[in-house]
């Protein structure tokens, strides 16, 4: 495979009805951080596209770039980073749990399982888990951890051999985050349908498109996420393979993410059934749907870039906060580097003293801020503002000021 290869069909139903929603231009790859070696070597774009088939509904981007160059190496995404997000899973591990009766007896295999921060809530209990992930560093810390971690991609292929020639059968599959990083969605689901016990329940989170559409949160449009789920595409999707979304809850990380509870046995939740009848009166499947979320893409940046304009002009110093995979996205449309921002502070040691790719802004330390305070700090990892602004209650005390730029820009 070459870096990339054009998606002309729905990676869902193949169809070739497909309509082109919004052109990002060429970017560069989200969360491929540089070392200061590499800042002199030359860099991979690649076009960022945004389209719908109107067939089966499913939001998805046209370029797909080999996942061993996105995932395989030296990625930086440790789940355990973030307090809240530890908290959301921790309590939604407690949920499954109960609502199973899982046991000693029981097992668990999480797809895209990253550093173990899910599966130790399951081993703590004495549950059998299993992990399987291809990205070498979070893989190697669950392992250490005491996880049973496979390093690789999750697939059909290796269902297939787990439950022939391992006699692995899943009570619980878990997949949070990762549905719509996936190229081959029918092999993957299909995969979960093999693995999954008669009885058994998957539990898959993911962002969910209205959300997206409704808060504008175009950022989190990049070259890891190659779909953007309604439940009308996720529906169309289980169902070919055996598969019923029964089940949903709403919860707010990342922006607005959908909890999906699915069985090899149908049995529609009123919630399930309200989504689909929603979305169907709002006509998701349409081009006509996304007109204002693209024009608001527009006003977003235009806006944004006005008032750091002015600040800049009154020689206000502005940094940013997130060397998240969402800031690639939005710093490279907004057209935001040096000329903006001095740096960018992130929490996570595995990005301090790397550079951001295209713009090469550094990223520090958040202890930078309170011990020069400059005037503003720009939240690109906006989902997680609260626990930001919380974190750093030393420099606002101090008279610095946060910027949120999505949905509209907002200082506080």
């Amino acid at each position: 495979m070459e870096v990339y290869k054009t998606q002309n069909c729905c990676r869902s139903c193949g169809s070739s009805n497909i309509k082109e929603l919004f052109d990002f231009g060429r970017t560069p790859l989200s969360d491929n951080l540089l070392t200061k070696e590499q800042l002199s070597e030359e860099e991979i774009f690649v076009p960022l596209t945004l389209i719908l088939c109107e067939d089966c509904t499913l939001v998805q981007i046209k370029e797909e770039v080999d996942p061993n160059i996105l995932f395989c190496q030296d990625y930086p995404y440790y789940s355990s980073v973030s307090r809240s997000l530890m908290a959301h899973f921790e309590n939604s591990a407690k949920s499954i749990i109960n609502k199973k009766g899982l046991g000693k007896d029981s097992y668990v295999i999480e797809a895209a399982s990253n550093d173990g921060y899910l599966l130790r809530h399951f081993a703590e209990q004495n549950i059998p888990v299993l992990g399987i992930d291809p990205a070498d560093g979070p893989a190697k810390v669950a392992t250490d951890r005491g996880i049973d971690t496979l390093n690789t991609f999750f697939s059909k292929e290796l269902a297939e051999e787990l439950r022939t020639k391992e006699q692995k059968r899943a009570d619980v599959f878990l997949a949070n985050n990762v549905l719509a990083h996936v190229p081959d969605l029918n092999g993957f689901v299909e995969g979960i349908s093999i693995l999954l016990k008669e009885d058994g329940l998957a539990v898959i989170e993911a962002p969910y498109l209205l959300d997206l559409i409704e808060h504008c949160e175009f950022d989190t449009i990049y070259h890891q996420h190659l779909c953007y789920f309604s439940v009308t595409a996720l529906q169309n999707l289980f169902n070919r393979h055996g598969l019923y979304l029964n089940d949903i809850e709403h919860v707010p990380v990342h922006g607005g993410t959908l909890r999906m509870f699915i069985e090899p046995t149908k049995n529609y939740s009123q919630t399930v059934i309200s989504y689909l009848e929603k979305e169907k009166t709002l006509n998701i499947g349409s081009e006509g749907f996304y007109h204002e979320f693209t024009k608001r893409i527009k006003t977003i940046k235009k806006d944004l870039n006005g008032l750091l304009t002015d600040l800049k002009s009154q020689g206000k110093k502005i940094v940013g906060y997130g060397a998240a995979a969402k800031a690639n996205t939005f710093m490279s449309y907004c057209n935001i580097g040096e000329n903006y921002l001095d740096y960018i502070a992130d929490l996570s040691k595995f990005k301090q003293g790397l550079f951001m790719s295209g713009n090469h802004l550094p990223i520090v330390h958040p202890d930078k801020l309170s011990e020069e305070v400059p005037d503003y700090v720009l939240i690109m990892a906006w989902n997680f503002a609260k626990e930001i602004i919380k974190q750093q209650d030393n420099y606002q005390k101090k008279g610095g000021k946060f910027i949120i730029p999505i949905p509209e820009s907002t200082i506080v």
